[in-house]
């Protein structure tokens, strides 16, 4: 692995991930910041609690992408799964501590979803299952369901692609979602973590 081509796919794909297309979103287009509103996330479930369904798809999309394009072009460009695991790991790294937000953001699972699509889609299909069964099966906290979903993630992965460097990512991932969630976890024990509603609350 060459280090400055290292050094520039983390560089890259942290600015790509970064991009808060939740904020956006929410400021010109809904006139709402959501930082401010329901939970303070920039992510799509907020975004669906505040902005509504149309917002939270848009905003769902967008994330997912940012993770997803950089480890495209990592896979297709460099032809190496390692630079497109770094391409992941730095995308989700963007969209959490975002600098256009004052190193702020969002708790990475829209990107991480994207980024392990784009790795592989058989290994996307898997923990996108793994959230609808944490989420809204067992649970009705999507909290749950994004846990669980990067928690089968390397599982998931290496199953599909036998490469140690995508299992890596998804070690990462299952490790840094929980860590993102730790507030979330926090109000599972206590009883007060806010259900999957379909309604938009007024912000």
């Amino acid at each position: 692995m060459n280090p400055l081509l290292a050094l520039l796919t983390a560089v890259v794909s942290f600015f790509i991930g970064s991009i808060p297309f939740g904020y956006l979103i929410g400021r010109f287009f809904y006139r709402t910041d959501l930082r401010k509103s329901g939970s303070g996330n920039i992510g799509a479930m907020n975004a669906l609690r505040t902005l509504g369904k149309a917002g939270a798809i848009t905003v769902l999309i967008l994330d997912a992408l940012k993770g997803a394009i950089p480890v495209l072009i990592a896979l297709h460009v460099l032809h190496s799964d390692a630079y497109a695991s770094i391409a992941a790991t730095f995308a989700v790294l963007g969209h959490c501590y975002s600098p256009w937000l004052g190193w702020k953001g969002g708790k990475g699972v829209a990107t991480s979803f994207g980024a392990i699509f784009a790795l592989s889609w058989p290994a996307g299909f898997v923990v996108v299952l793994g959230w609808v069964l944490g989420a809204l099966v067992l649970t009705r906290y999507s909290s749950v369901g994004s846990m669980l979903a990067n928690i089968v993630a390397p599982f998931a992965l290496f199953y599909f692609t036998r490469s140690w460097a995508e299992a890596a990512y998804g070690v990462f991932a299952a490790l840094f979602i929980m860590w993102t969630h730790r507030e979330n976890i926090g109000r599972l024990r206590t009883g007060t973590e806010n259900r999957i509603s379909l309604s938009r609350k007024a912000s």
